[in-house]
């Protein structure tokens, strides 16, 4: 009898904000609430720009259009409040603020035997997929207190596949930001970016949900580990 093929293990290292949940709408929500107390414009433009960074980074983000200079006392007590507010909004999360498709996906993972990540530049991974029940789906959780350097650093997508024991080429990372396409690709994952084409170009293959991701899709694209990564939609 020919010899088995052998299966190389592999993996899928998710984002969180706008790929697992909306927790972005809850961060909008929050930066609103603050940007109305204290008199400083907040667009979705600026919101943007906010995607995948770190608290500190977002407030530096959230404070350019602020009429008069804060302290650092007064810049920690905002993001202590705009903290407060965004967990007073998780607390209300149900299993059914999971976004669509994600936990089909996570169920057809766990019965193939591959195991999944989160990398997230948040600090409340832990606290947001406990609210979704849909903590015991994965093997590691990389947030902003094991890797602070935010994306695009690939630091969160290099500790999570470290977690999985498996190198990045083995690894198929599920983004919504431009910063952590460019992340997961520095460390060298295949991507799947989810969003509009036009902010996901450099992804390796771009949907509009998990929805639209299978098993099969997702095994193309780190089996096609040999081929060079070159940027899409250029």
């Amino acid at each position: 009898m020919p010899d088995a093929v052998r299966i190389e293990p592999w993996a899928v290292v998710f984002d969180l904000d706008g790929v697992i949940a909306d927790t972005a709408r809850l961060h909008r929500l929050s930066w609103e609430g603050l940007a109305g107390r204290l008199g400083i414009a907040f667009d979705e433009r600026i919101n943007d720009r906010m995607r995948g960074l770190t608290r500190p980074e977002s407030l530096a983000v959230f404070l350019e259009a602020a009429p008069r200079p804060f302290s650092s006392d007064e810049r920690e007590a905002i993001l202590r409040e705009k903290n407060d507010a965004y967990l007073r909004l998780v607390a209300g999360m149900t299993p059914a603020d999971a976004l669509p498709g994600v936990r089909p996906l996570l169920e057809s993972l766990r019965r193939a035997g591959v195991p999944a990540a989160v990398a997230s530049s948040s600090r409340n991974v832990r606290v947001v997929l406990d609210r979704l029940d849909l903590l015991p789906f994965f093997a590691a959780l990389i947030d902003a207190h094991a890797a602070p350097r935010s994306k695009p650093d690939p630091q969160a997508f290099v500790l999570a596949a470290e977690a999985l024991g498996l190198p990045g080429r083995r690894c198929v990372a599920i983004e919504d930001g431009a910063a952590g396409v460019v992340a997961a690709r520095a460390a060298g994952m295949r991507v799947v970016g989810i969003g509009p084409r036009e902010r996901l170009r450099d992804a390796d293959d771009v949907v509009a949900s998990c929805v639209e991701l299978t098993m099969g899709r997702l095994r193309r694209l780190v089996d096609a580990r040999d081929l060079p990564l070159t940027p899409r939609g250029h």
